[in-house]
């Protein structure tokens, strides 16, 4: 990836720098219309010159973040400072569009992967006897667990939850010499949080953890779910679901007389006959970047887009809960969100009386 990244910004240092002087060069004929159609020019050159690379499609999307918030700005101010005796006006408009892309680049790269939010939903149902808070914490997925983990289970140990649940993805990295050292790190967090919620914690595996996740809760008491099994925990039956099965379309899991919550990573299981009342799921990080009126651009995931990111009512009293997450994708991809903040989610379930 660093090869790449060496020579798509060499590529796009010489793109931007050839168009600016050629805008210069052609400044007196039609001066905006040419600003224009070499800005066109721009933007097409980075689309092609990022699918160039036989990279994953996490690296391409770094690759694109690279040209659209800095090689975008970088024309837009090399014509502004061509353009600044011809048209004051038009170099503003410029100028605003540069602002607009360094806030927005502001926000999604530094502001909000930290600004985690925390989202309430309530339930009523018959089949409960009594009102459980539950907190629900996807994707932790981080490569250096520190600050910001243990100000996320702080908040959680906050609400005084009932129940704890953890659906998975809770570091991404693959070196194995790091990985261990980040075990420690992570499980340090969580033993000083000191969540001691009354019906327990429970966790899943996620796509990107490793064959001994289950070693983050060494010395915690967290029920591990190594396969798909169903526990009663008294107050409501918990069916975890294995992340291999939480990825099958057509997963089927029988239903129970108690309230029942099934959690599994991928939130492609809802797509099958799954007879529970509450369906939990992460994975999809809300898309991490969602625009307004279009929602998330990417889910990874076979669920309706409208599924992907908040509580959905996806048949009469069967709810599905797809949370955005807490952390990002790793490895190749750009480390953003955009319209898509981190979320610790609190569901209260409360009985109908």
């Amino acid at each position: 990836m660093t090869q790449a990244l060496i020579l798509y910004n060499s590529l796009l240092v010489l793109i931007t720098f050839g168009l600016v002087v050629f805008l210069n060069r052609v400044k007196a004929e039609r001066p905006f219309e040419r600003t224009f159609l070499l800005g066109i020019i721009q933007v097409s050159a980075i689309f092609l010159a990022t699918i160039l690379f036989p990279i994953d499609g996490f690296g391409w999307f770094q690759l694109l973040a690279w040209g659209v918030f800095l090689y975008i700005p970088l024309f837009l101010i090399g014509s502004g400072v061509i353009l600044f005796n011809q048209s004051r006006l038009f170099v503003y408009i410029l100028l605003v569009l540069v602002l607009i892309i360094f806030a927005v680049g502001v926000d999604a790269f530094l502001v909000e992967p930290q600004r985690i939010e925390v989202t309430h939903s309530i339930i009523y149902s018959s089949k409960l006897d009594q009102h459980i808070k539950v907190a629900v914490l996807a994707d932790i997925q981080t490569d250096n667990p520190g600050a910001y983990e243990a100000r996320v289970l702080a908040l959680t140990e906050a609400e005084n939850p009932d129940l704890v649940l953890l659906s998975g993805d809770y570091l991404q990295i693959w070196d194995q010499e790091k990985y261990d050292a980040a075990v420690i790190d992570l499980n340090k967090i969580f033993i000083d949080a000191g969540l001691e919620p009354s019906l327990g914690i429970y966790a899943v595996r996620g796509n990107v953890d490793h064959t001994e996740w289950n070693l983050i809760f060494n010395d915690l008491d967290v029920y591990t779910f190594s396969n798909t099994e169903s526990l009663d925990i008294g107050a409501l039956t918990l069916t975890g679901v294995s992340w291999l099965d939480s990825e099958k379309p057509d997963l089927v899991i029988p239903g129970s007389q108690k309230f029942h919550l099934v959690m599994g990573h991928s939130p492609n299981f809802s797509l099958g006959e799954i007879n529970a009342d509450l369906l939990l799921a992460g994975h999809t990080h809300g898309g991490q970047v969602q625009l307004p009126g279009i929602g998330p651009l990417l889910t990874l995931s076979l669920v309706p887009r409208s599924w992907a990111s908040g509580l959905t009512e996806i048949s009469p009293d069967r709810y599905l809960l797809v949370s955005r997450g807490i952390g990002l994708e790793r490895g190749n991809a750009p480390r953003l969100r955009f319209n898509c903040r981190p979320e610790l989610v609190i569901l209260d379930l409360i009985p109908i009386r």
